[in-house]
């Protein structure tokens, strides 16, 4: 599938860099009328499978699930379930590895193809291990819902140190230091430390 997206990527771009604009225009309103058939024809389609009750719903859910056809009802505006549900699913499928971790990622709000999210937790792991999750959950979520526009965050995934620290020079600097995943206030510490 990626080979066939690369591939008509690059023959639209050919197209508008066609030097002559007669040329352009009449290229890119075949590919916009070839677009508009096969939009309706899709939809037509839809249509006859929803008129098959549940039978038909069943099938929109197996459309759903299959990658291929899935973009090409979202390049439509034919996909049966809705962005919302989408990134509800994509979050519950990278759920359990955020939890391994000691993550956890709550959906705020998906306005106009944006969607916000509240990140929580620390990662225990390897040191990359709170960017490989920002990552697992940007994939999954791009994976089920192409359509978004981008992925705002709040809060983060925070790292827990490994290895020997010296306390004193660490809470020093920051004001806290972590024993077992909990931040703990540090109300004054001693230069003498």
């Amino acid at each position: 599938m990626a080979k066939s997206i690369e591939q008509i990527e690059e023959l639209v771009q050919r197209i508008e860099d066609l030097p002559d604009p007669n040329a352009r225009s009449s290229a890119l309103a075949l590919v916009q009328a070839l677009m508009d058939f096969h939009g309706e024809a899709l939809d037509r389609l839809m249509e006859i499978v929803a008129s098959q009750g549940e039978q038909g719903y069943l099938i929109f859910n197996k459309f759903s699930t299959d990658e291929l056809v899935s973009n090409l009802l979202l390049l439509y505006g034919l996909h049966p379930l809705p962005l919302e549900e989408r990134v509800g699913q994509a979050l519950e499928k990278v759920r359990p590895h955020l939890d391994s971790h000691g993550g956890n990622v709550e959906l705020l709000s998906i306005t106009d193809g944006v969607v916000r999210l509240r990140l929580e937790g620390t990662c225990r792991g390897c040191p990359s291990s709170a960017e490989t999750l920002k990552l697992a959950i940007e994939s999954a979520i791009y994976a089920a819902a192409p359509d978004v526009v981008s992925i705002e965050a709040e809060g983060a995934l925070t790292e827990t140190p490994k290895g020997l620290v010296q306390i004193a020079a660490a809470a020093k600097a920051v004001g806290q230091f972590s024993i077992a995943n909990c931040q703990l206030p540090i109300a004054q510490v001693s230069d003498e430390l």
